[in-house]
């Protein structure tokens, strides 16, 4: 099924694939499953130029970034990783905690043999992708965030008080046996109640991620990230308190959503934050939105230094 989704994306193009079909890479990318610290990371990366990093979150996997991977291809060189336990990464048993991940990251840059990238997350991602940053700052030139907090940083006590997030607490067995065989009906609550219209979130994308969060251990490895939670705030609190980060920072919010509390979080642990809001989105920005999101992470990594 996927690979003929795949090819049906592909035949209608990338206009389509940026409102439709997330899973469609441009004509040239390669695909390497890359062995790291206990999991096998699934890798998309194609394109020339500077090194970026694509990491995904809950909800979607790498493929959520296909329409942007098109348009930074042209000058960038894209790398785009399933996250452990997610997509058609491995499912190790653990290593859910987001300083292990920040670890698959470098594998996976390693692997490639890229030095410095930029670095562009949404959702869980921006948490992997703090723990890389702010652990490797030298070899990160850019850093943007898509619409999700970081654990244990600035407001975070209060956010998780917001009875929307009841989610970040929602793992164990019997939580896995509510969910199974109901996947798609749990992952529409996020896209119907995360969107600024549920719409924006198509059928297609929908369809798509419920059969990969439908396949075996993927739901119970997805909770494993936000079982994590309390020790991710635990290991950022270390992190922050060796100083902020230098490079430049982009913190990116949808209206309906984070909105600028992108920017305020990212305040508390980096010195040079540009705060973006995107018109008319909730947190799914890269379905919603993704023209103006695209537009707005464009602009961003070519900024002179």
């Amino acid at each position: 099924m996927h690979r003929i989704l795949l090819a049906a994306a592909l035949a209608f193009g990338l206009s389509s694939a940026a409102a439709a079909a997330p899973m469609a890479f441009p004509p040239g990318f390669q695909v390497r499953d890359i062995p790291t610290n206990g999991a096998v990371i699934h890798v998309r990366f194609g394109g020339t130029g500077p090194a970026v990093v694509l990491l995904h979150g809950f909800g979607d996997t790498g493929d959520m970034w296909a329409p942007l991977a098109a348009a930074l291809a042209k000058d960038h060189t894209v790398i785009v990783p399933d996250l452990r336990g997610m997509g058609d990464s491995s499912h190790p048993d653990s290593g859910y905690d987001k300083k292990t991940e920040s670890g698959d990251v470098v594998a996976v840059l390693d692997a490639l043999k890229v030095g410095k990238t930029a670095v562009v997350t949404h959702d869980i991602g921006n948490m992997v992708g703090y723990a890389f940053v702010a652990q490797n700052p030298d070899r990160v030139m850019r850093f943007a965030l898509l619409d999700a907090p970081i654990p244990g940083i600035g407001p975070w006590d209060e956010i998780t008080r917001d009875h929307r997030l009841w989610h970040f607490s929602f793992w164990g067995p019997d939580e896995e046996r509510i969910v199974a065989g109901r996947e798609r009906l749990y992952l529409d609550r996020f896209y119907n109640e995360f969107s600024a219209d549920p719409k924006g979130v198509d059928e297609a994308t929908r369809a798509h991620y419920a059969a990969i969060y439908a396949r075996p251990h993927a739901m119970h490895d997805a909770f494993e990230q936000f079982k994590a939670f309390d020790q991710d705030a635990a290991d950022n609190k270390v992190l922050a308190a060796r100083g902020k980060l230098t490079m430049p920072v982009l913190a990116i919010g949808g209206d309906h959503s984070f909105g600028t509390t992108m920017a305020t979080v990212m305040g508390f642990v980096a010195s040079d934050v540009k705060g973006v809001v995107i018109a008319n989105s909730g947190h799914w920005l890269m379905e919603e939105q993704p023209a103006a999101t695209i537009a707005a992470i464009q602009t961003f990594l070519s900024t002179a230094p």
